[in-house]
């Protein structure tokens, strides 16, 4: 799988688990297959994740493709609302 998409699944932050949902809801109305991997199940997922990105205070969601930063959910929310998303998960 290409897409990763790191999130958490334990929060009590209403607003990331919205932006959590909207991506997985949109990828998977589109068909675009990912594999989403808890930071909260593994502290060494989470120390990855911010080693990716580049940023040690970073927070999910985070997304992926072949291991390269595609951006957070701001990043992916601009890319949906200028229909440029498959630019966005460097699907093109």
């Amino acid at each position: 799988m290409s897409i990763i998409i790191y999130y958490s699944s334990v929060s009590g932050s209403r607003d990331l688990k919205q932006q959590q949902s909207a991506i997985f809801q949109y990828l998977d109305s589109k068909k675009i297959k990912y594999e989403a991997v808890d930071i909260s199940a593994s502290n060494s997922a989470k120390e990855d994740m911010r080693r990716k990105t580049g940023n040690p205070s970073a927070l999910p969601p985070q997304v992926f493709n072949k291991g390269v930063y595609c951006g957070d959910y701001s990043k992916f929310s601009e890319a949906v609302e200028d229909e440029k998303v498959e630019e966005f998960l460097k699907l093109k």
